[in-house]
C-alpha cells in the first residue's frame, strides 16, 4: 500500500471518528456531560469539544494553513492520548479503544501527510526523524 493511500485512508477514518464523535456529543449531550463528569471532566467542556472537533477535522482537510494543520493535528494528539487516559483511569480500558484506535490512525495520517499533500509539513518528515535519532 502506498504512503498516499495510508494518509488518505487514515486520515478519513480519523476524521469519521472525530465528525461521529462531535455528533454523539451534540445530540446526546445529557448523556455525554454524564459520562464526562464520571471521568472527572466538567459538563460545560461539551459544546466546547463540539466545535473544536469539527475544526481539527476542518483544519487537517483543507490544509489552508500547514501550521493551523500541524497545530489540529496536535491537539488531536493530546485530546486523544488524554481520553484514553482517562477511560483506563477510571477503570474502563474497554472504553479507551476508540482513542487508541484514533492515536494510531493519526500517526499514519500524520507520519504520511507530505506523501500526499501539496504544501509540505515541516514536522511531517519521518526519513528526517529516523535521521535524527540515528544520530
Amino acid at each position: 500500500m502506498t504512503a498516499s493511500t495510508v494518509y488518505w485512508i487514515s486520515t478519513a477514518l480519523l476524521s469519521l471518528l472525530y465528525l461521529s464523535s462531535a455528533t454523539l456529543y451534540l445530540l446526546k449531550s445529557a448523556w455525554v456531560r454524564t459520562q464526562l463528569s464520571a471521568l472527572g471532566y466538567p459538563g460545560y467542556l461539551v459544546p466546547l469539544l463540539i466545535v473544536l472537533k469539527v475544526l481539527a477535522v476542518v483544519a487537517v482537510l483543507s490544509r489552508i494553513n500547514t501550521p493551523l494543520s500541524d497545530l489540529a493535528y496536535a491537539g488531536m494528539f493530546f485530546h486523544l492520548l488524554l481520553a484514553a487516559i482517562a477511560h483506563a483511569g477510571a477503570g474502563k480500558p474497554k472504553d479507551a479503544l476508540p482513542a487508541v484506535i484514533g492515536l494510531i490512525l493519526l500517526v499514519a495520517s500524520f507520519a504520511t501527510q507530505n506523501v500526499a499533500r501539496d504544501i509540505p509539513s515541516p514536522h511531517g518528515d519521518v526519513q528526517a526523524w529516523t535521521r535524527a535519532a540515528s544520530h
